[in-house]
């Protein structure tokens, strides 16, 4: 067996003086070298304090509150309270789609035609719910939601629900 000679060990230290020692010697002008970032001085996205500005508020809907907007099946409406609307379905059939309950984060609705019924809701900001409508049915998806409009589908109703912060829900109904 042969026998190691110990090595001398640097500490992280001793090694950071010893790279700004020859860095600095190296240096090919006279500008000190720039800091590297420390807590104390990198470029963070700036955190909202008192009095700095709220973002932006989302455009209006582009049917404001008219429910009477959703009867062709295209519209894009805020809901303040309990709301019953009327609109074509897939095939030749009409639906009914009853907003139940809407409040600040929280909406529900039912929706019924000759295909299918369906229950849906969503509660906590940024939630939703989409709901398909097929001639041969329907079907719910809720959880976190953007408000972008969904695109419309061949042979589907979509219809989309967004829980705001403040009450009124976001309710579009796109038809193909």
């Amino acid at each position: 067996m042969r026998s190691r000679s110990p090595r001398p060990h640097a500490t992280p230290t001793a090694l950071a003086a010893l790279t700004a020692f020859t860095l600095a010697a190296c240096s090919s002008t006279d500008e000190p070298d720039p800091a590297p970032p420390t807590t104390s001085n990198r470029t963070t996205a700036p955190h909202p304090t008192a009095g700095s500005p709220e973002p932006p508020a989302p455009a209006p809907p582009a049917d404001g509150q008219d429910p009477d907007a959703c009867t062709d099946g295209n519209c894009e409406i805020t809901v303040t309270k309990p709301v019953t609307l009327h609109f074509p379905a897939p095939g030749d059939g009409r639906a009914t789609l009853s907003v139940t309950e809407v409040g600040p984060n929280k909406i529900e609705y039912e929706v019924k035609s000759a295909n299918g019924q369906s229950k849906a809701g969503a509660s906590g900001p940024g939630q939703g719910c989409l709901t398909y409508l097929r001639e041969n049915g329907t079907g719910n998806s809720c959880g976190p939601l953007t408000t972008t409009r969904p695109t419309p589908q061949p042979d589907t109703v979509t219809i989309q629900t967004t829980t705001t912060p403040t009450g009124p829900g976001l309710l579009r109904i796109v038809s193909p």
